[in-house]
């Protein structure tokens, strides 16, 4: 398979397989620069001259193949904000000759000689594809039309040994299109402009072009029928117009953290819900220091250890918790500012099996928000 139908079945497979990116809104203009590849041609005589190839038993047909170019193309468009963008563009393509085959009866030694550029305008129907919030380029894919002169810059084939030579002269104009597959990467310092990076592939319509056939001291004039199709890797620069840098991210003041909220616990006898000496003296810990603090809530919640049932201890719970609040009110902590709440032997401070003893669960936990 030729690296033109390998090239071409690349890029017909890519086009639909791009994802979506960053809309251009507005106007902008674009320029880029690579190489061009100008794809092996088909080399029909006509005319005069090729009744002179058979005459001579040259033959008519030949091949042109042709070395790596150079490409130049200028755009300006607009971006309707959605993700469509439409542009005009000028071009320019240039390639030397790279061998000539066929032609049979031209015997070597053979040379070659000479260059071929296209050059025209052409109209662009381009989408960009939104990637999201993070995305660091936008991929783009379009489809292009307009209208080509591809000038053939005395491009020759010689057989010196013969004297017989055929030359291509002269520039033709026909119509042409084109498909892009392409990348924009933004530029952050300076808003508006992009990086881009594309792949062209651009053929015009088979065009006659002057052409001379050389035997000896006869020359004949006629045509030879040619191709033009091209494949194109660019990299450019693309500038939006009216494009303002994102403002400044607020700054936002840091709330200061909240306070820590503390915690007393109250112990209890067992099966009791009065209140002993030392666990007075911890309820006055706990007003005092929700007086100096301004604690708007407070938080009394009552347990027990596992030993009975699980109403009675929801009960005593509520009646321990209850001995607590009515100490903190005594000690000058409104009554308005307490959440009262019993747990029973629902959140044990230590874990034990069923109808066990145990201290530390039974308890009164003070918790200042």
């Amino acid at each position: 398979m030729s690296l033109k139908k390998v090239l071409l079945a690349a890029t017909m497979l890519a086009l639909p397989a791009m994802a979506n990116a960053q809309p251009v809104s507005g106007f902008y203009i674009g320029a880029g620069a690579g190489v061009n590849l100008l794809a092996d041609s088909d080399v029909t005589a006509q005319g005069n001259v090729a009744r002179g190839l058979a005459l001579d038993g040259v033959g008519r047909n030949g091949e042109a193949s042709f070395k790596y170019g150079y490409v130049g193309v200028l755009s300006v468009g607009y971006g309707f904000g959605n993700g469509v963008r439409a542009e005009i563009e000028g071009s320019y393509r240039n390639n030397e000759i790279d061998g000539i085959s066929g032609f049979r009866g031209l015997s070597a030694p053979r040379s070659q000689s000479g260059d071929v550029q296209s050059y025209g305008v052409m109209a662009n129907v381009l989408f960009d594809f939104d990637l999201g919030p993070g995305s660091f380029f936008t991929p783009y894919i379009g489809l292009g039309a307009g209208y080509i002169v591809q000038n053939f810059d005395d491009v020759r084939i010689s057989a010196t040994g013969t004297g017989r030579s055929v030359s291509v002269v002269g520039d033709n104009g026909t119509f042409a299109g084109q498909a892009i597959v392409g990348a924009a990467f933004p530029i952050a310092a300076v808003p508006g402009l992009a990086l881009t990076a594309e792949y062209r592939f651009m053929m015009s319509l088979a065009n006659d072009s002057e052409a001379y056939y050389r035997s000896g001291t006869t020359t004949t004039r006629g045509a030879v029928e040619v191709d033009n199709m091209n494949h194109s890797l660019l990299i450019g620069l693309r500038y939006a117009f009216g494009v303002t840098p994102p403002p400044p991210a607020p700054v936002v003041a840091q709330a200061a953290a909240p306070a820590p909220a503390r915690t007393f616990l109250v112990f209890f006898d067992f099966d009791r819900a009065d209140l002993t000496d030392r666990a007075r003296q911890i309820v006055a810990e706990a007003a005092t220091s929700a007086q100096r603090t301004g604690t708007t809530r407070i938080e009394v919640s009552g347990h027990t250890d596992t030993v009975g049932s699980a109403a009675y201890n929801q009960a005593l719970s509520q009646r321990r918790a209850a001995a607590v609040a009515a100490e903190l009110e005594r000690r000058g902590v409104p009554r308005s500012a307490m959440v009262l709440q019993g747990f029973g032997f629902t959140r044990l401070l230590v874990p034990t099996a069923a109808n066990v003893r145990e201290p530390q669960n039974r308890r009164v936990e003070i918790i200042l928000r």
